[in-house]
């Protein structure tokens, strides 16, 4: 009776399971109404399931009951869960799956733009490269001058882009305007950067058509962002043939606090009593300085960064003047005070919106000394920014943003002559404001079109401006996309001319440019052409005005390979253009001092994995620039010789219990040509002298260990 009691009652379970059986069935297609072979669709924490056909469809059988979660996955899609309710009749569940937004999918704005950073998979140049790029000299500017757009200026400082100055790019970190990024150096002679390139994990160097997000560059704009918390705490000491320096960086253990310093001292003088120099130095160029930087998580997605700097530089020189018959020399003496500071803070409210806000105050004070003339100057700013972002759907995203900035500048001049002494101060304050609103719409995966709109307002000027801004990208294959841009962009006139008492009113440039470029992992293909217009250029004729005006045009191309040829990296750039200005004290329209016809840089790496050795080899050329002359009456109708230079460097890489050492060895300009900037003439025009680097090569060798962090495997993986 019992064994016929349990009988019955397993085929009441039977039967019951058996009508608790429900089929699920469907089909599966991607947006373009095409099917999707190969999905894996199951009752999730089941074994139920099954996978779709060569037509998308597909069925199977589910012995649950109840609520369930039905899910369905496919490499290059974005997975799809759905709950249902099974109750043993039958479910058609068909979906569109939606292919997976990868970055080398989806298209981006490019035109213009050369991003580098770990994320970006069209990254074109990291820390680590620009370190190891010979010529560049550890420089981040350096490096950047061997890509396209960026001419190759050596007797000024500044990145000069397009046809236009060194003061026509600016320089952000973190969003915030750098007002000082170079060391101030003396006339004829460049000076690099401030700051190391492994203080940033991005780099977006735009040679124009850049976003409302950033004003006050005509020409270009060098957008820096700082690294995060680091992955150990390491220590750091520097010794080379200009200097020393130590450095720490403290990473608490639960990883969401970190705070560094690093202290150095350069002093060029045994260097330059190795190495003759041209200009007789009074005092050899020095430079102590240190950076204090603090980080910390305040929620898995808010960070809080912030970045202090402080630099003093000192530095005499002599050179002959060029007027003089009897071996007289010019001096020029000074003394540098330079302080940035910058704190940013970003969160993610929600979870579409994304708040940055940031801060910063730098200041810079230069005391220059002549045979006459004693003169300080100083220059202040102080700034504020906001910008909040909004994710609208799957990618696309609106942008409102706004910025004050208050700056001081002053000069104090205490001189004398052959009659009378003299004195003149005089300082200018400014209170900028701005406001942006840009959206990034991507109407398709292959179609993303980018509208902004910049409004900006100066006392100084006391004008208001607006600046509109567009572009759009299309994806055309799986690695390649063609785009275009065009952008309104304002300038407020250079500090030369803010002290004039008729102030000019804002330079500006209506921007053009199509872009066409293929990215993989390991090759890079862009090519741009460009037009830019310049109007209400600072003008000197008569009194200072804005009725100067130009044009650049031209054609950039670029082509980097990782993977041909086993442990090589290898880029090649070139740039044609074709540019006129008539500004300042031009009396017509012709080719500016600081512009080249062609400009070409190859750059050739090669990591030897079983020596640890890393080498290198730069070349870059340039056509002559033109130059003026008092002698030809076609203005700026000379030109200087071709500009060639060489540059090798080598590392040899070892890592010594828990210290990782590098010791490296680089040579500018190897082979010796003579390279000439441009000419100086005397007030007769019957002397002149070349304006030239102080000496044919520069020799650098250091030793640099870290203590905590080893970068050997970061070095093979950038070379392979």
């Amino acid at each position: 009776m019992a064994r016929l009691i349990a009988l019955l009652i397993l085929t009441n379970l039977s039967i019951q399971g058996l009508f608790a059986q429900t089929k699920i069935s469907g089909k599966i297609t991607d947006q373009k109404k095409q099917p999707v072979p190969g999905v894996n669709i199951l009752i999730k924490d089941s074994y139920d399931g099954g996978t779709t056909d060569a037509n998308g469809n597909y069925s199977f059988i589910a012995n649950d009951t109840g609520e369930v979660v039905l899910a369905a996955s496919m490499i290059g899609f974005d997975p799809i869960e759905k709950k249902i309710r099974l109750t043993g009749s039958d479910i058609n569940f068909n979906t569109v799956m939606k292919e997976s937004l990868n970055e080398l999918k989806v298209v981006t704005i490019s035109a213009g733009t050369i991003e580098a950073s770990d994320e970006k998979k069209a990254t074109v140049l990291k820390p680590l490269d620009i370190v190891t790029t010979a010529s560049a000299q550890g420089d981040i500017v350096g490096a950047l001058k061997t890509l396209p757009g960026a001419q190759q200026v050596g007797e000024s400082e500044g990145l000069f882009v397009r046809g236009g100055t060194g003061t026509e790019t600016k320089t952000l970190i973190d969003g915030m305007v750098v007002n000082n990024p170079f060391y101030t150096a003396a006339p004829d002679i460049a000076s690099r950067g401030r700051f190391s390139p492994f203080l940033f994990k991005g780099t977006i160097f735009s040679t124009g058509g850049y976003s409302a997000q950033y004003g006050q560059g005509i020409s270009s704009v060098l957008a820096l962002e700082t690294q995060d918390l680091p992955d150990r705490t390491s220590s750091t000491i520097a010794l080379s043939s200009v200097g020393i320096g130590v450095g720490h960086n403290q990473l608490w253990t639960e990883k969401k606090m970190s705070a560094g310093f690093d202290l150095n001292y350069t002093n060029l003088l045994p260097y330059f009593q190795l190495i003759k120099q041209t200009p007789e130095y009074t005092r050899a160029p020095q430079f102590s300085g240190g950076s204090v930087n603090f980080r910390k998580k305040t929620s898995p997605s808010g960070i809080i960064k912030f970045y202090g700097y402080f630099n003093l530089g000192d530095m005499g020189i002599k050179t002959l003047s060029i007027d003089s018959t009897n071996g007289f020399k010019n001096l020029f003496d000074i003394n540098n005070n330079n302080i940035y500071t910058n704190l940013t803070y970003k969160e993610r409210l929600g979870e579409k919106y994304i708040l940055n806000i940031g801060a910063s105050y730098s200041t810079n004070v230069d005391k220059i000394k002549t045979w006459t003339d004693t003169i300080r100057s100083q220059s202040d700013l102080t700034q504020g920014r906001i910008v909040v972002s909004r994710g609208i759907g799957r990618l696309s995203i609106i942008r409102v943003g706004a910025e004050y900035q208050y700056s001081y500048d002053a000069f104090k001049i205490d001189g004398r002559n052959s009659f009378s002494r003299y004195h003149r101060t005089s300082e200018v304050f400014d209170n900028y404001t701005a406001g942006f609103t840009e959206a990034d719409i991507y109407l398709t995966t292959k179609l993303v079109w980018r509208a902004g709109v910049r409004a900006e307002n100066s006392t100084l000027i006391n004008k208001l401006v607006f600046s509109p801004r567009t572009s759009i990208a299309y994806k055309v294959g799986e690695f390649s996309q063609v785009s275009f841009a065009y952008g309104q962009f304002y300038q407020k006139p250079d500090r030369d001319y803010i002290f004039y008492p008729q102030v000019p009113g804002y330079n500006k440039a209506t921007h053009y440019i199509l872009n066409v470029q293929r990215v993989d992992d390991y090759h890079t293909l862009r090519a741009e052409i460009y037009y830019k217009k310049y109007d209400n250029l600072t003008s000197t004729l008569n009194d200072t005005s804005n009725s100067g005006t130009g044009y650049a045009q031209g054609l950039d191309i670029f082509w980097r390979d990782k993977k041909t040829f086993k442990g090589v990296d290898y880029w090649i750039s070139y740039t044609y253009l074709d540019t006129k200005r008539q500004w300042l004290n031009y009396p017509k329209e012709v080719t500016p001092p600081f512009a080249a016809t062609h400009t070409t840089s190859i750059v050739f790496k090669k990591f030897f994995t079983k020596l640890n050795i890393s080498t290198g080899v730069t070349y870059s050329y340039a056509t002559g620039r033109p130059y003026y002359n008092p002698n030809n009456p076609e203005f700026l109708k000379d030109r200087t010789i071709d500009f060639h230079t060489v540059g090798i460097n080598a590392a040899y890489l070892r890592q010594i219990g828990r210290c990782f050492a590098v010791l490296a060895v680089s040579v500018g300009n190897v082979i010796g040509n003579e390279q000439v900037y441009s000419y100086r003439y005397s007030y007769d025009g019957m002397r002149r002298s070349a304006v030239g680097p102080p000496a044919k090569r520069f020799f650098f060798v250091g030793l640099f260990l870290s203590f905590g962090q080893d970068r050997s495997k970061e070095v093979i993986d950038n070379n392979n």
